[in-house]
């Protein structure tokens, strides 16, 4: 088969289009007592604080070319943080710039370079103290204006925040002409947010899209396949637990994690009550 290469948009003035990626994670945790919910708030608080997240939005700055120009993070009381980045345009050396529908780098392998705009993060710990579920959600925004995709930082981004759902939200707003004064809404071809995803991490989570594609509108949401118990516990082992409390924490977190997934409550668990 004869591979065709894309033809290279002939723009008039700058590229106007805006590309806006809005990344959401959650973790799920079962903490049964108030002391081990109180704890677990405490770790993820620690472990998602904003210097943490700084220097995650300032990979993906450079994995997608950007030159970062100002920024400003925050620690909130009682829990979570906010770090807000704007940046803008830099020339690319020795890096092409690609919207090809490929995975973009792991996170041992991020090199550098962004554009115009700005990374935002917001970080929402929380609890409830009757079923001994706590949840922890990360809210990424990467917006640009110009030739580069956000999405070439969704791979590192998924692999450096290890999470159980991920939600995500690729849209292509605005226009650019041509130098024949033809508007383009789009300048790079995308069928799904999945192509740009690396294989491993297609195998681990389960997968659907909803696309809206005569309005540049791709969403793709993801939840882990396997749940292995010793992975969700806060304060306990599995080996410590009988049968019957192993078969009804793990139903608690199905429950908590369809919920989440599918974006409702739902009245009884697919297969039982």
């Amino acid at each position: 088969m004869i591979k065709v290469k894309p033809t290279k948009l002939k723009l008039h003035g700058f590229n106007n289009l805006t590309k806006t990626l809005s990344f959401n994670i959650y973790d799920i945790c079962f903490a049964q007592t108030d002391e081990e919910q109180r704890a677990y708030i405490e770790y993820i608080d620690e472990e998602y604080n904003a210097e943490r997240l700084t220097n995650i939005l300032t990979d993906v700055a450079n994995i997608i070319g950007a030159n970062i120009l100002n920024i400003a993070r925050q620690d909130y009381e009682p829990q979570g943080a906010s770090v807000t980045m704007l940046i803008s345009e830099e020339p690319v050396v020795s890096q092409e710039l690609s919207n090809t529908e490929a995975p973009g780098p792991l996170p041992d392998s991020v090199v550098a370079h962004l554009d115009k705009s700005h990374i935002t993060v917001h970080t929402y710990p929380e609890s409830h103290p009757h079923n001994g579920i706590s949840t922890f959600r990360a809210d990424i925004d990467v917006s640009t204006c110009g030739r580069i995709s956000p999405l070439k930082a969704l791979n590192y981004l998924i692999h450096s925040l290890e999470s159980d759902i991920v939600t995500m939200d690729y849209r292509v707003r605005g226009f650019t002409r041509d130098v024949g004064g033809r508007k383009h809404f789009i300048d790079h071809r995308i069928n799904s947010i999945q192509n740009y995803l690396s294989p491993d991490t297609k195998e681990r989570y389960q997968m659907i899209d909803v696309n809206v594609y005569q309005e540049n509108i791709f969403h793709t949401k993801m939840m882990l396949k396997d749940l292995d118990l010793d992975n969700y516990l806060f304060g306990v082992k599995k080996k410590e637990l009988t049968p019957g409390e192993k078969k009804k924490i793990r139903r608690q977190l199905q429950r908590e994690m369809l919920e989440i997934f599918y974006g409702r409550n739902l009245t009884k668990m697919p297969g039982g009550k």
